[in-house]
């Protein structure tokens, strides 16, 4: 018995900032190894800079990404940072007080991860197999901004509201927050391999009964 990993998502997903190797793909795929007590195979399909609505578009229209996820056993999925850091950087902040741009990029947000979900079931539909999708959180790239703050909280709200038997919501926020210096890399909004280690850990807490 094998496995199938296929990962979707940002530059969380492709491990940017950390060495080859220690992004949270390829530590949850060792982890789930000695979980499931079998090889698995991975598919890591990030793309750094990706938005909810581009990767809603390769869900829908790019045949790799489809064929990827409707042969995986396990998915994973990290997204809606860089609509936050776009959204954000196009604004001036003012405390307490979300601003019509940044509520905008985050209902366009929400609405663009609700037909990303709706697409996954789509190509999982009529899957003989038993599958699990994980869903990873957020944690706010700037954490000085009360606004980013509440935008990360409402986003992550939304998305732990589609947790089920199926998938399940990794939430990183609070293992991230006052922890930045030794979680995140040089940049200051990517995480270090010890922050992925953290993301690849919540993942694996989640369990894989369905599978194993």
């Amino acid at each position: 018995m094998s496995y199938l990993y296929t990962a979707i998502g940002d530059s969380l997903t492709t491990g940017f900032g950390a060495l080859p190797g220690n992004g949270f793909v390829p530590v949850y795929r060792r982890m789930a190894e000695g979980q499931l007590r079998a090889p698995v195979g991975s598919v890591n399909l990030g793309i750094n800079g990706l938005t909810t609505a581009a990767l809603e578009q390769r869900l829908s229209s790019d045949p790799m990404f489809r064929q990827a996820v409707r042969g995986a056993d396990i998915v994973t999925l990290s997204i809606g940072g860089n609509d936050l850091i776009k959204a954000a950087k196009a604004v001036s902040f003012r405390p307490g007080y979300l601003s019509p741009a940044l509520e905008r990029a985050l209902r366009e947000c929400k609405r663009n991860f609700n037909e990303i979900m709706g697409s996954l079931r789509q190509l999982k539909n009529g899957s003989r197999q038993p599958y699990i999708i994980r869903l990873v959180g957020l944690y706010n790239p700037y954490p000085q901004l009360s606004e980013a703050t509440d935008w990360v909280r409402q986003f992550n709200g939304y998305v732990a509201g589609y947790s089920s038997s199926v998938c399940g919501f990794a939430s990183i926020y609070h293992e991230f927050t006052g922890n930045e210096r030794g979680l995140l890399s040089l940049d200051h909004v990517h995480p270090n391999g010890r922050g992925y280690r953290v993301i690849a850990g919540k993942l694996d807490a989640l369990g894989y009964s369905r599978l194993g």
